[in-house]
């Protein structure tokens, strides 16, 4: 059965809104580099089933030396600029959502501005660890929704191999690097429906990263059990706002943190193993990007269709978690 969900008077009726928003193109963008289990589990002194049996990961991306986060978000930014038939010069405004930024400053996000040739659109960087993109997507949709702007390119970058210690058992093989892109434009309807965000700074403990490279520290086992039910009750939470049940959801998905993680959260929720997403046998856990990824993953292959309806939910460091909903088809612009 469903975990309960504590009652909380501003989820029983969503606000009013001046109007809705859409996603209406995604994109995405790999680094070449191509890294299955078996040199990791070398170094490490495992087996490549021993990786796969704990992350589900076979193998993930990797960045060269020297390339740039803001050169891999800005192929996933213009991959989604033309599947969407947005042209840059269009755009408002840019958001990243990363934790590995090329520098400390300037952000990411006017890079990628200038890079796509976005001239008039206002840029700024989201850092949220894991649920950074779902956080800009929030942002994003609040924006189109109170008529401060009209079109938003919200990306989720990172190159997690800039902070894993590949020495590391708990971390070494989990992450990968990657972008994914979306635009968000005016819809008659709300499209993306309303955003549940919670953060606990209890976890924070548990999950986190020096300025330095290679020092990034996880608790496995806490993680794990703080994921699997905050990502439960934040989906009922996201549903009961929007007035659905988890029978009205085609596809679920989640941040893909961890294969094991996947499966917990839908046996949790009674859903068939084919309503979520799992994508990250080829990824890992590329952070901010993953849900766009998975996004891009899914229309590939055909699971998203015109109307379909979805729940995006992701939880990562702080900890910070959140879930909205959202109608994938074209909006009004």
């Amino acid at each position: 059965m469903p975990p309960e969900v504590l009652t909380s008077p501003r989820l029983d009726v969503a606000p009013p809104l001046l109007r809705g928003a859409a996603v209406i193109g995604v994109g995405s963008a790999l680094p070449d580099g191509v890294v299955p289990n078996a040199p990791i589990a070398e170094r490490l002194g495992v087996t490549d089933q021993w990786i796969e049996s704990r992350t589900g990961v076979v193998e993930r991306r990797r960045a060269a030396p020297g390339e740039r986060l803001s050169d891999l978000a800005a192929r996933a930014a213009s991959d989604a600029l033309s599947r969407s038939g947005v042209d840059a010069s269009s755009l408002d405004l840019v958001i990243v959502a990363t934790c590995t930024a090329d520098e400390a400053t300037p952000a990411c996000a006017p890079l990628v501005a200038g890079l796509i040739g976005a001239s008039r659109a206002g840029a700024f960087d989201v850092d949220a660890a894991c649920n950074g993109f779902l956080s800009a997507l929030n942002v994003a949709s609040a924006q189109i929704e109170s008529g401060r702007v009209d079109r938003v390119l919200v990306i989720g970058a990172d190159m997690m191999s800039r902070l894993v210690n590949p020495d590391d058992k708990r971390t070494a093989a989990l992450f990968g690097d990657g972008a994914g892109a979306v635009v968000v434009a005016p819809a008659s309807a709300a499209r993306i429906g309303p955003t549940v965000t919670r953060s606990d700074a209890t976890g924070a403990p548990s999950i986190h990263a020096e300025h330095e490279p290679h020092t990034l520290f996880m608790d496995g086992y806490e993680t794990f059990k703080a994921a699997v039910a905050r990502l439960a009750e934040v989906t009922l939470e996201a549903l009961r706002l929007a007035g659905l049940a988890l029978g009205d959801v085609d596809l679920f998905v989640y941040h893909q943190a961890n294969a094991r993680i996947l499966v917990a959260v839908g046996e949790r929720l009674g859903l068939a193993p084919e309503r979520v997403v799992n994508s990250i046998g080829t990824l890992g856990n590329t952070s901010a990007a993953s849900i766009p990824l998975a996004l891009a993953f899914a229309e590939h292959d055909g699971l998203l269709k015109p109307d379909s309806r979805v729940l995006l939910a992701a939880f990562g460091a702080g900890f910070t978690w959140g879930a909205t909903t959202l109608t994938w088809g074209a909006g009004d612009a």
